[in-house]
């Protein structure tokens, strides 16, 4: 097998790495850590600058039908606090998101059935008609593909699924029998074929994960060529059953944003709120390492800390303008800038 430093070259220039060589970079040592850091973050500047871009995250509804084992929100959650925005709710958190200058407003809730297509097309068509120059994002989870088709003709214009692994046996320790891995890439591709912006993703150090594993995520994600990927350590939650499993390191986290800057450099990289709940700059540590979107909470703050897929999240009380501003100072602390505009992916 090449050296580190090969392996990394070859990453660079867009070479398809097998699966042991991908192994090889994700177990490397802090050096390679290091140099992959480096390139990512050289990478990022080459194709978006010092600008970092903000989406407004809007969670409307914290119902689910669906039993994810690792999942606060999971409907098998009988100790979760329930809640829905009314469509009021939900436009008031865009007016002062618009105010504060957000210009990508992402709508996310667990698969709640109260949420029809009708009811949905209705939001997505009232924030498409008052706030034109706005991205609308939506993350609602596995939808059939009638549906998807729906929201994009009312003016949606991405789509977030997390894929949470590529390995059919890996998924079934995660989720119940009738959930399936075959199911969640099917939607993902008809999200792509309908004409979405599409974005996947994984836990990183999610239970029983190993480093095989995330060698497939990579291989998934090459193939697949989305143009957002959303990955953050594994957290877990008191009233899930994985609640005595270990959290995701900062440091594969890390390096697994630094990888996948290197692998597609045009692709939007958020840092996660995850990422800063288990490290208090964890936002910034993500940006150096090549990602270059935050979202911070627009949800009324009444509701945040009922929206908990995992203990301890964070800027849970805080306002939103509040949110937004603390945000930008941290940003500049480390040579980047928010920019407010819709933040369109480059990687087509």
């Amino acid at each position: 097998m090449c050296s580190m430093t090969e392996l990394v070259e070859r990453l660079r220039r867009g070479e398809a790495l097998s699966k042991p060589e991908l192994v090889a970079l994700i177990e490397g040592d802090d050096e390679t850590g290091e140099e992959l850091r480096a390139l990512a973050e050289k990478i990022r500047i080459e194709n978006y600058g010092h600008d970092i871009y903000v989406r407004g995250l809007i969670e409307f509804s914290n119902y689910c039908s669906q039993n994810c084992r690792y999942c606060g929100i999971r409907a098998g959650n009988t100790d979760c606090m329930r809640y829905r925005l009314s469509f009021d709710d939900i436009m008031h958190c865009c007016a002062e998101g618009y105010e504060l200058g957000f210009r990508t407003f992402v709508l996310q809730g667990g698969e709640d059935p109260y949420f029809t297509d009708e009811r949905m097309c209705a939001i997505i068509t009232a924030i498409r008609e008052k706030y034109q120059d706005c991205a609308i994002t939506l993350s609602l989870g596995e939808k059939p593909r009638e549906s998807y088709q729906r929201f994009f003709d009312s003016g949606a214009d991405r789509y977030l699924l997390r894929h949470e692994t590529a390995n059919p046996e890996h998924y079934a320790k995660l989720h119940p029998v009738r959930q399936t891995l075959e199911n969640r890439v099917r939607c993902l591709y008809n999200l792509r074929d309908i004409g979405y912006q599409v974005g996947c993703g994984f836990m990183v150090g999610s239970p029983f994960q190993t480093s095989e594993n995330l060698a497939e995520d990579l291989l998934f994600i090459r193939e697949l060529n989305p143009q957002m990927i959303g990955i953050g350590p594994f957290i877990p939650h008191a009233q899930t059953e994985f609640r005595d499993f270990p959290p995701g390191s900062l440091r594969l986290t890390l390096r697994m944003l630094s990888i996948l800057r290197i692998m597609l450099p045009r692709v939007l990289l958020p840092a996660t709120t995850a990422l800063a709940t288990i490290d208090s700059r964890g936002r910034e540590k993500g940006i150096l390492a090549g990602a270059n979107v935050v979202m911070p909470n627009l949800s009324p703050v009444s509701v945040r800390k009922k929206y908990q897929l995992y203990d301890n999240k964070v800027c849970t009380g805080e306002e939103s303008a509040q949110c937004r501003f603390c945000l930008e100072q941290r940003i500049n602390s480390i040579g980047c800038r928010i920019v407010t505009d819709r933040g369109d992916s480059k990687n087509r």
